[in-house]
Order: C-alpha cells, then sequence, then structure tokens
C-alpha cells in the first residue's frame, strides 16, 4: 500500500470512528494536494476542519492518528495561515490526543466555559511540540538530513494541531476556516533526528515597569545536542527575547553563548541560530524575556491578548541518536525566578542589554 492510501486509509478511518461524514468529505476536497514528489518527499495538509469559531481567544485543537507500521521523518513545513485569522499555531506530538473528539477547546489555561476542554496530548501521555508558527511566519525547512521521528518506533502516534484564534468577527456570519499545515515527509530512515525544547516562565509583571523573565535547565542527559533553528513568542508587552548556552570553561567559571534574540512582535519564525555550536550534559540552556509594559494593572503569563507569554523554542538534532527527554524548561517567572538567585545554578551572568537590539 502506498504511503499516500496508508495515511488516507489511517486519516479517513480515525474520523468516520470520531466524527460524522461531513469531515471525511471534507477532507477529501483536500486529498488531490498530496502528492510525492520524484525525491520521495511527500506533502500532507494537516488542516482545521472548517471550523467557525465564535468565542474570543479560543484554542481549538484537531488529531490525526499516524500510520503504526512506518517510520516518517518530518523535514519541512508550510503554513497555511494569515495572522489575521490564526494569533498562532503550535503543532504537538503526542502518544494519545487529549480527547477522542474532532475538535476541542484546548487552551492549556482555558476560562470558565460551556465547551468540554482538554489538552492538546492526553494527560498520561508524550507530548512534544514539532513546529511553531505566528505572525504569517514563512514556511521552515529542516537541515539537509534531518528529520522529527513520528509513527513506529517513536513516542509520537499522533499529531494535534492547535490554532489560537484570538478574534473571531470573521466567523460570526457563517464563515469557517482551515488554517494549518502542509507537513513535508518521507521514509527515507534519518540519523539526524530533530527535538524542539520550549524555555518558558511564569509569573507576573508589574504596572508601568520594565520586567525580565527568565528561566534556565541543565541538560542532564548523557547526549549531545546541535541546534540549528530558535523561534521567540511573547504578546504585546515584549520587546526582546534571547536564548543562550551557557558552559563552565576549565576554570569553573560560565561562559554565556548566544543562541539567538529577536523582538518578539516581528515575523515569528524559526531563524538560524547564531552560534550552531555543540550542547552537551552539564550544560546550561537560559532564556530572558524582556518586557515593558505601559499598562496600570498587573500583566500575568496566560494565553489571551490580555495576558503575555514568554517563550523560547530552540530547534535541534542529535546524530544517530533520540532527541532530549525533556522537552520543556519552565520557571516560575518573576518574581520569584530570575537567573540571579542563588539556587539557579547560573554565575558569571553578563550583563546583556536586553531593552534594545
Amino acid at each position: 500500500m502506498t504511503l499516500l492510501f496508508r495515511i488516507s486509509y489511517i486519516y479517513i478511518l480515525l474520523w468516520n470512528t470520531l466524527t460524522s461524514n461531513g469531515l471525511v468529505e471534507d477532507y477529501n476536497n483536500h486529498r488531490n494536494e498530496i502528492n510525492i514528489a520524484e525525491d520521495d518527499i511527500g506533502s500532507f495538509p494537516f488542516l482545521m476542519p472548517s471550523v467557525s469559531p465564535k468565542t474570543p481567544d479560543l484554542y481549538l485543537c484537531t488529531p490525526i492518528k499516524v500510520d503504526p507500521t512506518t517510520s516518517y521523518y518530518i523535514v519541512g513545513y508550510r503554513p497555511n495561515a494569515t495572522m489575521n485569522t490564526a494569533h498562532h499555531m503550535l503543532l504537538y506530538g503526542c502518544g494519545e490526543p487529549g480527547t477522542t473528539k474532532m475538535t476541542w477547546n484546548c487552551g492549556e489555561m482555558a476560562k470558565s466555559t460551556e465547551e468540554e476542554t482538554a489538552s492538546p496530548c492526553g494527560p498520561h501521555s508524550h507530548s512534544q511540540i514539532l513546529y511553531a508558527w505566528a505572525r504569517d511566519a514563512p514556511k521552515l525547512d529542516l537541515p539537509p538530513g534531518v528529520g522529527f521521528k513520528v509513527g513506529k518506533d517513536s513516542p509520537t502516534k499522533y499529531l494535534v494541531l492547535q490554532v489560537h484564534y484570538a478574534h473571531v468577527d470573521k466567523f460570526k456570519s457563517g464563515g469557517t476556516d482551515d488554517s494549518g499545515i502542509f507537513l513535508h515527509y518521507t521514509e527515507r530512515p534519518l540519523r539526524k533526528l530533530a527535538g524542539t525544547l520550549l524555555l518558558g516562565t511564569d509569573g507576573i509583571i508589574p504596572p508601568m515597569k520594565t520586567e525580565h523573565m527568565e528561566a534556565a535547565c541543565e541538560i542532564t542527559e548523557n547526549k549531545t545536542i546541535h541546534p540549528f533553528a530558535y523561534r521567540t513568542h511573547t504578546h504585546g508587552l515584549g520587546k526582546v527575547v534571547s536564548g543562550y548556552r551557557v558552559r563552565a570553561n576549565a576554570q569553573g567559571v560560565q561562559e554565556w553563548m548566544l543562541l539567538g534574540k529577536r523582538d518578539p512582535l516581528t515575523p515569528q519564525m524559526f531563524y538560524n541560530v547564531e552560534n550552531p555550536l555543540p550542547i552537551s550534559t552539564g550544560d546550561y540552556v537560559a532564556a530572558r524575556c524582556t518586557m515593558k509594559s505601559t499598562r496600570h494593572r498587573i500583566t500575568e503569563i496566560g494565553p489571551t491578548g490580555e495576558d503575555e507569554m514568554c517563550n523560547f523554542y530552540l530547534m535541534y538534532y542529535v546524530d544517530g541518536a533520540e532527541p532530549l527527554n525533556m522537552k520543556y524548561c519552565f520557571s516560575q517567572g518573576a518574581p520569584n525566578y530570575y537567573w540571579s538567585n542563588p539556587d539557579s545554578g547560573l554565575h558569571n551572568i553578563p550583563h546583556i542589554e536586553a531593552s534594545t537590539l
């Protein structure tokens, strides 16, 4: 059975189980867009099934099950979205989806709602972020020979697409949306397996103040990762987001190497890292978001446009090994956590001019 029909069959089988024939008909409208290129790279459309969100700041998720008999390697992403419709999109790799529904409210910090809510991935299943998009970012092609492994011999058995709809005025008259991602993949085995590490914070930003939201984690696994891309994400108060590798030299003094630094209000695409040097056991990864508030109220970390986020995504590969088991690195954020805390494990912190680029 060809890859085209295997994936199509699994997709249709899943949705026949979870929903009505209407979704299958909608999916069939996109099937003709799947093609296998001469170099064995295929393209699969993973799109929202003509949803019509009615609640502002709604996070919607939809799943597909990956053919469990074959290992696939995702080597690129082409977004099918605009920032006028989708505030941002995340692609999760899951062991199980959060529910068996066709779509569900999957805001991690969803406020009280009449809708059933659940996380993108099941509560006790494997979960990692494979891709993130916002602000009309262009397509992303991974480096040659690098891919995210999903399906057989991978803990990722399902893919879950999350779309954040910040504004829903265009749907009040009955409009629908098919925002999503075209996944570029191959069945050719790849030695360089990709992973994504998300650094972020909780915390609050005081009114009319500039605050630094910071996070850091030590790499404790016996693996060497090769960073190749990074992405920053905040809401409206973010001015600069930066990430670093922190490594002790022969004298035990920590040296800080810049991985990437961006204004988060520019297109939130994945950019090439500034220094693609390896990160190994005993190194720290650290991230800082500079937030400048002009509000006369406290701003909390949260999912809506009235809240804030501090995220630094680091995309990397491992050569001949599995990616890190650690997928997330989060701190309590300000005012409880800073790099300068005695128990952070960090020292020799440089003066970082983070208010401007």
